[in-house]
């Protein structure tokens, strides 16, 4: 099996991105399975370009998607991307989209097929705290999550996508008194422990677990 995994590079007048130095200290081989590591830019459409590139390249089994969630607590795999770019900031290239559907054809949301519930479970049973999300924003994170969706849908239909948020690292929270961080080790064990689950639910369904939210 290959899986593609990217981060993307720091955004935000951040100077690092967790996602990506988290992608960098991944193994080559998890479970068996190669690694591929790949940067992509925090840019609409660019980032998609990017990883359409690396998926013609490669041809991965699974594209999984790493990215920072700045005041999330936990390690957290997306279960859905929605069909809509409504960007509070600008991203690394000055775009802005403000309400615009990614693309006009492509479903209102697509639902990942990785198997989220047993990758929280993974991290979970590693000491290590993480959440099933129910929403990937609607900046650079969703964007790349759904392109990749709709590359499923309309190119790759046997190819699997994902998207994974983290936290921030503490060098990034040293003048944002009260925020939430883990630590890199954290992270790319965090990671790993997904990837496992990934490998060894291929084929197979997800667990039913109690994951679901109020609001």
């Amino acid at each position: 099996m290959k899986i593609l995994v990217t981060g993307f590079d720091p955004f935000g007048g951040e100077s690092t991105n967790p996602a990506l130095e988290a992608v960098k200290g991944l193994p080559d081989v998890i479970h068996g399975a190669e690694i591929i590591k790949l940067e992509i830019p925090t840019v609409f459409n660019k980032s998609a370009e990017v990883t359409k590139q690396a998926i013609l390249e490669h041809q991965p089994d699974v594209v999984l998607n790493i990215g920072q969630a700045g005041g999330r607590f936990t390690v957290t795999p997306e279960r859905v991307a929605i069909n809509v770019d409504d960007a509070r900031i600008a991203d690394n290239e000055e775009n802005q989209p403000i309400d615009l559907p990614i693309h006009e054809d492509g479903a209102p949301a697509y639902f990942t097929q990785l198997p989220v519930k047993a990758m929280v479970k993974a991290i979970k049973e590693a000491g290590l705290p993480a959440a099933l999300s129910n929403t990937a924003g609607t900046f650079v994170c969703n964007h790349i999550m759904y392109q990749v969706q709709y590359m499923i849908d309309k190119e790759f239909p046997k190819m699997k996508g994902g998207f994974i948020h983290v936290p921030f690292i503490a060098s990034q929270v040293v003048e944002k008194p009260g925020s939430p961080f883990m630590s890199l080790t954290d992270i790319i064990t965090s990671l790993e422990k997904a990837i496992e689950a990934i490998v060894d639910f291929d084929g197979k369904e997800d667990i039913k677990t109690i994951e679901g939210t109020t609001h």
